[in-house]
């Protein structure tokens, strides 16, 4: 396509530019413009413009490419706790136990990653230099994977704090993340894998001056707050109780006026009010004796700090002593000063010299991410109790309007589980998604159409063009990458109209929609069994049983996509709530034992299960398995990293 065109095109009609019209070639074109010589010379100009648009094309696009695999060879591996919660699970016990076989059954691996996005250019791009730049700042590869590993262990303590059949009223529970933090994770996704790749635990933010760095320029607030997140954030691999850095109050209420210390707890942060407080909290924590163990030690604080007066410049030298690193917002006593621009590049004032680029945040950028840092600071203990009544309708899951497959009663009163005789399209979205026509899997080439097949069988209600795009390219303006969307909708449309010649994707009022009379989904029949289950007047224990079986995996089990994470919870509670449901109905205790550790499979990281399975064995009088069960969950916590001041204590009813 790039060879043949242009020899084909000089040998039968020359070279593209002969030369210059004469004036008796002007003035016969004139006379007589659509002759023989001047078609054919405007063809012959058509076809090199054509050629030449196609040789633009496959030089940017192969620019784009080089640029895109360079970016991804720069990236280094970083194993997160998140990753380590993933590897560990895969051998651990659900409830082992000499006197009851059903308890040693291991656990099936339960992964712990939450979130990542699919690749695409979102609001976050990978930057050359080891970094990507989000809305509001720059972070370096390092700390967007602690960034990931931090939104996990947020969703992770989400699960372990749910009540499983209790009602829920903190709608905040399965809130989405912050968009910053969306825009991080999906920077970090490779286009080839479904992870992103992994930074090394050694690797470390750039090293500050010490004993003392001054921040001036466009940039020094927002690479502060850069600081501060960056060592919060390696703050969260050691123990709770470990201080990495220091503030004055006054400099907290510059850079981040939104944060409030006392409804909050941030790990590894002090605030204080004075630098003599600081200089005695430093000097408390180097005479602190090791800890146990044969730890590596303390490491070495930081204080954050606004511009000295002539009083506390002598105190603030002082802390070289105690072996604290000192930055300071604004020009400072003689030393070392780095003016910072808005990209977060640095430059000593006195040398001249360029030193390295500094993680750079704004206000909303920081005070996301910190959202995946901070927690409350007297998180809520709820004692351990039965679930409630059968009877109750379940919590609202944010799925209105599900639509009852063909055949079914559409009556509110009592709806039976639809029996689909022969269904022509199939959508499984609880474990791996699957399309499937008359039983065989359909191919969909393009990973943003399997996004949108599942996020409609998650909104059967329907979705808008906004809401497609913001989920699947977030951060994106709508009018940007709509004309990819259709792109995807016709790839998708196509497929499904070669495998069964029906029409499923449908678009009435502004709202694309999956067919409920032409496609069977798997989630739709949990919610019409867990509807069923919770306003069956007797016997509920069998249509509790059929939401249990109805259940075959999480929700879009190996994809890590922004959007996923509140439905995937939400319907893992929704199993979790008849499990704990039918085994609180149970009068066997051998089968109620069974019934929870087939809970404890589906969310290994769940207190509540934990409490009642271990209040059974000790019931059975095996308080030695209920012991070792306990020991488990605990040892599984802290290897996901979540320490154990971070860990409500478990409360037995």
């Amino acid at each position: 396509m790039l060879v043949v065109p242009p020899w084909l095109l000089t040998t039968l009609a020359g070279p593209p530019l002969p030369g210059w019209p004469t004036g008796a070639q002007l003035r016969g074109w004139i006379a007589d413009p659509l002759n023989h010589h001047t078609l054919t010379a405007g063809l012959t100009a058509l076809a090199w413009l054509v050629w030449l648009g196609l040789a633009c094309t496959v030089a940017v696009t192969a620019a784009r490419r080089a640029r895109a695999r360079a970016r991804w060879l720069r990236r280094l591996p970083l194993p997160t706790p998140w990753q380590a919660a993933a590897t560990t699970a895969a051998g651990a016990a659900a409830l082992n136990t000499a006197h009851l076989p059903t308890v040693d059954t291991p656990i099936p691996q339960v992964s712990a990653s939450t979130g990542t996005l699919h690749p695409h250019d979102g609001a976050a791009d990978t930057q050359a230099g080891g970094g990507i730049a989000v809305p509001g700042g720059w972070l370096p590869d390092t700390t967007a994977q602690q960034v990931a590993a931090a939104a996990a262990l947020v969703w992770l303590r989400r699960r372990r704090a749910y009540q499983p059949g209790q009602p829920s009223t903190d709608a905040s529970d399965l809130a989405p993340l912050p968009a910053t933090v969306t825009a991080v994770r999906t920077a970090l996704t490779d286009a080839d894998t479904q992870q992103p790749a992994a930074t090394p635990a050694t690797a470390a933010p750039p090293a500050l001056p010490t004993p003392c760095v001054a921040l001036t320029g466009d940039g020094a607030a927002d690479a502060a707050r850069g600081i501060l997140l960056t060592r919060l954030l390696a703050a969260m691999r050691d123990p709770q109780d470990t201080t990495r850095l220091l503030i004055i109050h006054t400099a907290l209420t510059t850079l981040l006026p939104d944060i409030s210390t006392t409804d909050t707890e941030i790990p590894g942060l002090r605030v204080v009010d004075t630098v003599d407080q600081a200089a005695a909290l430093l000097s408390s924590l180097v005479n602190a004796p090791p800890a146990p163990g044969g730890g590596a030690g303390h490491p070495d604080p930081l204080l954050l700090t606004d511009p000295p007066n002539a009083p506390t410049a002598g105190q603030l030298a002082t802390l070289q002593h105690v072996g604290a690193n000192v930055v300071m917002l604004g020009a400072g006593p003689p030393g070392t000063t780095w003016s910072i621009d808005r990209d977060g590049h640095t430059r000593d004032e006195h040398t001249g010299q360029r030193g390295p680029r500094l993680c750079v945040l704004n206000r909303t950028a920081a005070t996301d991410l910190l959202a995946v840092i901070a927690h409350p600071a007297r998180e809520r203990q709820h004692p351990v109790t039965e679930p409630a009544s059968p009877r109750r309708q379940p919590a609202e899951t944010g799925h209105a309007r599900i639509p009852r497959q063909a055949g079914s009663d559409r009556r509110a009163a009592a709806p039976d589980i639809p029996a689909v005789t022969d269904p022509r399209l199939q959508v499984r979205v609880l474990g791996r998604p699957t399309l499937l026509a008359s039983g065989e899997p359909v191919t969909i080439r393009r990973s943003a159409a399997l996004q949108v097949l599942v996020f409609l069988a998650v909104h059967p209600e329907g979705a808008t063009t906004t809401d497609l795009v913001q989920a699947i390219w977030p951060g994106l303006p709508a009018h940007t990458v709509t004309g990819r969307l259709y792109t995807t909708l016709s790839d998708l449309r196509a497929a499904i109209r070669t495998a069964t010649g029906a029409t499923v994707l449908g678009h009435a009022d502004d709202r694309y929609h999956l067919n409920p009379d032409r496609v069977d989904v798997d989630l739709w029949r949990l919610h019409t069994a867990t509807h069923h289950a919770a306003t069956a007047l007797t016997d509920p224990a069998p249509a509790w049983q059929t939401v249990i079986d109805t259940y075959t995996g999480d929700l879009a089990a190996g994809h890590t996509w922004a959007w996923i994470d509140p439905p995937r919870e939400a319907t893992r509670r929704l199993v979790l709530d008849a499990y704990a449901t039918a085994a609180a109905a149970q009068t066997d205790p051998h089968h109620r034992v069974r019934l929870l550790q087939d809970a404890i499979r589906v969310d290994p990281y769940n207190q509540t299960l934990h409490q009642l399975a271990a209040d059974q064995l000790n019931a059975l009088g095996d308080a030695d398995a209920a012991a070792r069960l306990l020991n488990g969950y605990q040892r599984r916590l802290q290897l996901a990293g979540i320490a154990a001041s971070d860990q409500p204590a478990p409360t037995s009813r």
